[in-house]
């Protein structure tokens, strides 16, 4: 018997080993998994199977879903109409504009009014607010629709609008939602709410959707009103039901033509979740009236994109900086290229500000993400720690431009999440933003670089290992 485990082990281990050497995406995330299946026998290479291997580089795993995914994007994207949308040639940001549009097919569009929500109890104030006074339809895309106060509140909206001939529909992620299920969803279909997961774990797609998730938060109501960001719907958003206390977040409602675009993104992941309606019609995407001054470009990627759109959105707005940078974000992994891009920015003479949460949710993600602080702060960039948990995921630079979504500085928002963020090409709202932000730097605590590079040998030790496998996070 050991010896048939032995060789069972042997010939798993040297798949998974010759595996990584062929179709690696990175050097440094092939380290990472060649450590892993040689340091934990037979997890490992399990691990491996299930979040490492490139299915990319497999036509056996190559999903029908993903390939339609990518045909739906050519055959129905909104280029095909550009009414309302803004001049790429006249734009404050035409490389960081094309670039969004030759990778999400979505322009930018002008005439928007935008809010900023600052917290979890803004956010559903607002929310609950706008799917009160619906008339035709509400659609809601969230990775985490968890039971408490929230859905109750959301099921006994949901009630009364249905009564009234208002359409519900709602799409969440079969692993972030894993509690959603059984009788809660039971209850919510029972009085006619239309719910579906994305990429449910289902035998026969347990491979590909263990590991690629939908992380986007998205409401739509009447193809008027949007909200978008990074709060899901759990009641630690609005109490404190952790030690980290109540999460803070920031999310986004928007009203005008763009809102068209957000609700594109939904549209498609409902017709895949469902398998049943394409909502491509004018009672879904109605013509928007401007209703504001601020140009907003949604940006969406995922497993599906042809390139890293998450990624590429932050290194393209990382490069057009001139004078400030602000970036906060719970999980700041990047990677070496987006490292670089910060660096150059940094050594440039550019004014660089990391605002991160002191405690996380993760331990690996924590010291994953202390792992890069001396190098940042040796070129002078300023990081502060926020005492409460910050889960926003904002980028703003010059205070001129923001993005504001659901797009995390990780491998995973990069790689294997589908995600959505906002662009926001107005100075005012941007300053909105900023001004908040900086208040925070100015409340919380900066990191000293020379006491910073004192810190224990236990703590350095930890960073190191979860430097390592960063790359798996």
């Amino acid at each position: 018997m050991k010896t048939f485990l032995l060789i069972v082990y042997l010939i798993v281990t040297l798949w998974s080993a010759l595996s990584i050497i062929f179709y690696g995406s990175r050097p440094t995330k092939s380290l990472s998994w060649l450590l892993a299946i040689l340091a934990l026998p037979f997890a490992g290479p399990i691990l491996y199977y299930l979040f490492g291997v490139n299915r990319r580089k497999f036509k056996f795993f190559t999903l029908r879903q993903t390939q339609k995914r990518k045909l739906y994007n050519e055959t129905y994207n909104e280029l095909k109409n550009t009414k309302n949308s803004i001049s790429l040639n006249s734009f404050d940001y035409p490389k960081l504009g094309k670039l969004i549009k030759n990778n999400t097919f979505f322009l930018p569009y002008g005439g928007n009014d935008v809010k900023v929500l600052n917290d979890g109890i803004e956010t559903f104030d607002a929310i609950f607010k706008a799917i009160e006074e619906s008339k035709v339809f509400i659609h809601l895309q969230y990775y985490i629709f968890k039971e408490g106060e929230l859905t109750e509140r959301f099921y006994e909206i949901f009630k009364r609008k249905i009564k009234e001939g208002v359409e519900v529909r709602l799409i969440y992620d079969s692993v972030g939602s894993f509690g959603f299920r059984g009788k809660t969803i039971k209850k919510f279909k029972d009085i006619g709410v239309k719910a579906y997961p994305m990429m449910p774990l289902r035998f026969g797609n347990l491979l590909f959707t263990l590991n690629y998730r939908n992380h986007r938060k998205i409401v739509i109501v009447d193809g008027t009103i949007g909200f978008i960001g990074g709060v899901n719907v759990s009641d630690k958003y609005i109490k404190a039901i952790s030690e980290l206390g109540v999460w803070n977040d920031l999310h986004l409602k928007i009203e005008g033509p763009v809102v068209n675009s957000l609700h594109r993104v939904f549209i498609k992941d409902y017709h895949f979740a469902s398998n049943e309606e394409m909502l491509l019609n004018e009672k879904y995407l109605p013509s928007s009236q401007s209703k504001g001054d601020s140009v907003v470009q949604i940006v969406s990627g995922g497993p599906d994109s042809k390139q890293p759109v998450i990624m590429q959105q932050y290194i393209a707005m990382i490069n057009s900086a001139v004078e400030s940078i602000y970036i906060a974000n719970p999980y700041f992994i990047p990677g070496t290229t987006v490292l670089q891009a910060l660096k150059i920015a940094a050594l440039s003479g550019i004014k660089i500000y990391l605002l991160v949460p002191k405690h996380s949710d993760s331990l690996m993600a924590k010291y994953s993400m202390f792992s890069r602080f001396e190098e940042l702060l040796a070129i002078g960039v300023q990081i502060f720690l926020r005492e409460d948990f910050s889960h926003s995921k904002v980028i703003i630079i010059d205070e001129k431009l923001a993005s504001v979504g659901s797009g995390n500085f990780d491998y995973r928002s990069f790689e294997h999440n589908f995600e959505a963020n906002a662009l926001i090409y107005n100075e005012k709202v941007t300053k909105t933003i900023s001004d908040e932000f900086k208040s925070y730097c100015s409340t919380n605590i900066s990191i000293d670089y020379s006491t910073f590079k004192e810190r224990s040998i236990l703590n350095k030790f930890l960073e190191g290992i979860a430097k390592f496998f960063s790359p798996l996070l």
